[in-house]
């Protein structure tokens, strides 16, 4: 057996492959920045609210921005490498427009909703009613960053595709300051909801930044289709959190009941808000059911 030679592509690809990996765990970075202050500053419990609330907030990001951030880098450093930048800004277009179709609902019901959505998932044993009020207050104050959280997993290729990861990994830094000093600020009049608020405010500084610096250097800009739909988009996702406000409350008494009920209550109401979400988009153009057969063809191909 012979080492494997470092030719110039591999030596290309270690060389970018530390600031990218750097500029990719930012967010992990402030969450254990977020956590050790908690648990050195707040009461006992506090730590436990911050990583079950951590915990639904992930799912949403790792099933949507790690799947888009997958795709986009390939196609549009394909695109690029074929000389067609209107194709691979038109595609990260696309995913923006496509992350905030499935970012918006999402945010919506975690922050409306999080009292019936914990209850149903933790509430048990030594978990009480209080436990799930206190989770679903630091679970709204980090949904309120979670569209700028898989905004960076869809802006960020434009920058790695183009070899540039000094960029992202410079605003990542920054953010993780600022997330440092508002953690300091805000953790003892927000208690357990100043982390998490912290680090939303930290992610949604680093989207202004990527965003205006693809803007500037004339690697991106928002298409027509995209500035309609994003106010139609989020249009509908306010009509979907009305209605899941207006039922909240409906539903709030189901929330100390058993596991069948909490559940029960908490997949009604999500739901009903999927349902009126939907029903808002196609209504308005916002998305389209082609826009829909027209991913899964992709998909299939």
């Amino acid at each position: 057996l012979r080492l494997p030679r470092l030719t110039p592509d591999v030596k290309k690809l270690l060389k970018l492959i530390g600031p990218a990996a750097a500029g990719a765990g930012a967010y992990q970075i402030n969450l254990v920045i977020s956590t050790a202050l908690a648990a050195s500053l707040l009461v006992e419990g506090s730590v436990s609210y911050i990583y079950y609330a951590d915990r639904l907030n992930q799912l949403p990001l790792g099933l949507i921005g790690i799947g888009l951030g997958t795709v986009l880098l390939p196609t549009i450093a394909r695109q690029l490498g074929a000389g067609n930048d209107g194709a691979a800004m038109h595609t990260q277009n696309r995913g923006m427009e496509l992350a905030l179709f499935l970012t918006l609902p999402a945010t919506v019901a975690l922050v409306v909703c999080g009292v019936p959505i914990v209850a149903a998932l933790f509430q048990h044993g030594a978990f009480t009613p209080e436990d799930s009020r206190a989770t679903a207050q630091a679970l709204a104050t980090f949904s309120v960053g979670l569209p700028a959280y898989i905004l960076v997993k869809v802006l960020t290729p434009g920058f790695y595709a183009r070899s540039d990861t000094k960029t992202p990994v410079r605003y990542a830094m920054i953010s993780i300051g600022i997330n440092l000093v508002l953690n300091l600020a805000l953790i003892v009049p927000l208690r357990h909801m100043g982390p998490p608020l912290a680090t939303a405010i930290a992610a949604w500084v680093n989207v202004v930044l990527l965003y205006r610096t693809l803007v500037k250097r004339g690697h991106f800009d928002a298409d027509p289709q995209l500035r309609r739909r994003v106010w139609r988009l989020v249009g509908a996702a306010a009509a979907m959190g009305a209605v899941m406000f207006f039922l909240n409350d409906l539903f709030t008494p189901y929330t100390s009941g058993t596991w069948t009920i909490r559940t029960g209550a908490m997949m009604v109401l999500v739901g009903a808000g999927c349902i009126v979400y939907a029903a808002a988009c196609f209504a308005t153009g916002a998305f389209r059911p082609s826009d829909i057969k027209s991913l899964v063809r992709r998909r299939a191909a």
